[in-house]
């Protein structure tokens, strides 16, 4: 310890802390099964510069035990009673795990207080697989102290068997879990293994300098986890140990509290700028960009080593079409500027919605992005991802210095593109233009009649009748494909393989108040049946048809003027009246590419 003053002390509702140092108040909130004296490496680092409090959390140490069914606010009103008794107004604060959790809530409920947030090893949003094996453990939890539970924790968090390295921290841990308060525990655990996903909404309102910090090695509290709460909260930033697993706080504690410093350090001083410089708000006007509706991309490039290098960026766009130029941007305390800026090209992968995860990876810091994706070297030799919307292999034309940012302006050599749906980014969240077939499939009305417009190359899709009239493949919901009555029911029986997209109409029955008819626009990329009702018509001559329901007959004329201009609009109303709500306005300086360039393909 150093030479200042340490004090283990209670508050008057009975919540133990430890309290050491002097200057910034810091507060340290442990995960579950642990207590304050596991933050003694911070301590020690932190109490020659900082106030340092450690609380012990409802349940865990000297304090008493949270509600049966506790919510993350009583902890979170647990640590604001503390800094009202210490007379603390503002604080930093860091949590591990689950008190990064309980931190977040501090900084969502109590925003004028928190100065910084650090989360470590912070959970968010699971996926089924690991959500499940943890509320297993939550309900399998046994008696106080059960040997073959703390074991399987212990080699969770640092192997089997244990690194030698690693010994001291284990047995930390392993002492910790031990004495912790059976049931204070089991009702923490509880409430852990449920609020992953407690602030997924919220994240965007985090106003504080917020960083998210885990190890590489991580299982449980994800890289990509860190790195989607650092997207959503408008001042995050997202930091990948390379190496480090859950309990780095003890495991790496130097690495670990020199990376809280520095965070804090770079905090306050923005804090003095902004107070000492003119009246412009950074945060807020980084809200304010995020309001623009973007898609997201991954660029990527190869290294002077040979090695693939990448990043997820949404500052994407068209430059010009003769020639042809495209444009992204890159922070220049990126760790891949180097790379980029001097590289002869870069690829841009556009991401489809079934590459959330990809998006998040390659925000983070881990090491190696490329294990989590599939790829090829495109004509210039970039790494063009497998399952993107589109790709743009480019060579590298012009780099531009902006502030603290750098453009990359790229000449294409080669593009692709294909009828998936792009993944979305507005405010913080991933989105979709279109309407969400999932929750269609679950609450749409049983008579809803959901159809759609399937196009292939230049053609759209008819069943022609035995009167010789055509239909559009419709049916009662969207269905699955053992459901004859529905859309994927009468795609299937016809062999026809049909990619779904946008949204495109949706209007009510004139004659049939109950009844709401929704069609999208997709594609049919592989080739059909032989079946003899199926048509294939060229656009121009859709026109030309014999279709029975007018409303159909109105929605295919304007589905071929937009076609024709390459702006898709959503018609709402019913079969008589309505408005069309474009998705994009059309931009002749931002022009969209849509034949090859030298060895471009479709």
């Amino acid at each position: 310890m150093a030479d200042a003053a340490t004090i283990r002390s209670k508050a008057p509702d009975g919540t133990g802390f430890i309290r050491a140092g002097s200057g910034a108040p810091v507060l340290l909130i442990h995960g579950v099964g642990m207590d304050a004296a596991i933050w003694q490496p911070q301590i020690a680092a932190m109490q020659d510069r900082f106030d340092v409090i450690a609380i012990d959390i409802l349940g865990h140490g000297s304090s008493p035990l949270p509600p049966e069914n506790a919510r993350l606010s009583d902890f979170a009103d647990q640590a604001i009673r503390l800094l009202d008794h210490l007379g603390l107004a503002h604080v930093a604060v860091i949590g591990h795990s689950m008190g990064a959790l309980v931190a977040q809530e501090i900084a969502l409920r109590a925003p004028s207080r928190i100065s910084a947030i650090v989360c470590l090893n912070a959970v968010f949003r699971r996926p089924p697989e690991l959500a499940q094996a943890v509320r297993e453990r939550a309900a399998a939890l046994g008696r106080p102290g059960d040997p073959s539970a703390i074991a399987a924790t212990i080699a969770r968090w640092f192997g089997n068997p244990i690194p030698p390295a690693l010994s001291d921290a284990a047995a930390t841990a392993r002492a910790a879990l031990e004495s912790v308060d059976a049931e204070g525990y089991a009702r923490t655990y509880r409430l852990f293994a449920s609020a992953d996903t407690a602030h997924t909404d919220h994240l965007a309102d985090l106003a504080a300098p917020a960083l998210f910090m885990t190890g590489s090695e991580d299982r449980n509290s994800t890289p990509a986890m860190s790195a989607a709460m650092a997207r959503l909260a408008p001042a995050g930033r997202c930091l990948v140990l390379n190496g480090e697993k859950h309990m780095m706080t003890i495991a790496s504690p130097q690495k670990v509290t020199q990376r809280i410093m520095n965070f804090l350090d770079e905090a306050s001083s923005a804090s003095a700028g902004a107070e000492a410089g003119p009246a412009f708000d950074a945060m807020e006007f980084r809200r304010a960009l995020g309001s623009f509706l973007t898609g997201v991309t991954i660029v990527t490039t190869i290294d002077e080593a040979g090695d693939a290098r990448g990043f997820t960026a949404n500052s994407f766009t068209s430059v010009s079409l003769d020639p042809p130029l495209v444009l992204v941007c890159i922070a220049k305390k990126a760790l891949g500027h180097q790379a980029f800026s001097t590289s002869r090209g870069f690829a841009i992968n556009v991401l489809s919605e079934a590459q959330k995860a990809a998006s998040g990876v390659f925000a983070s810091k881990t090491a190696d992005k490329f294990a989590s994706v599939a790829w090829q070297p495109g004509q210039t030799g970039n790494p063009l991802i497998e399952g993107s919307v589109a790709v743009f292999d480019c060579g590298m034309e012009q780099l531009v210095d902006a502030g603290d940012h750098s453009i990359l302006i790229g000449r294409v050599h080669d593009f692709s593109h294909n009828g998936a749906q792009p993944l979305g980014y507005c405010r913080g969240a991933y989105v979709t233009p279109g309407l969400s077939q999932e929750a269609l499939a679950a609450s749409a009305p049983p008579g809803t009649e959901v159809g759609a417009i399937l196009e292939k190359e230049g053609r759209v899709l008819f069943f022609e009748t035995a009167e010789g009239s055509y239909q559009l493949p419709a049916g009662r919901g969207l269905g699955a494909a053992n459901d004859a009555r529905s859309l994927r029911g009468k795609l299937a029986a016809k062999a026809i393989d049909a990619e779904l997209g946008f949204l495109y109409a949706v209007w009510d029955d004139a004659t049939d108040a109950a009844r709401t008819h929704v069609y999208y626009r997709g594609t049919v990329d592989a080739p059909v049946s032989g079946d003899g009702q199926i048509r294939f018509v060229e656009i121009e001559r859709i026109a030309e048809l014999k279709i029975a329901d007018p409303a159909v007959r109105s929605m295919l004329a304007r589905y071929a003027r937009e076609r024709a201009e390459d702006t898709f609009g959503v018609y709402v109303g019913n079969e008589v009246e309505g408005e069309v709500r474009p998705l994009a306005r059309p931009a002749p300086s931002t022009p969209s590419h849509s034949g090859p360039i030298h060895s471009g393909h479709r």
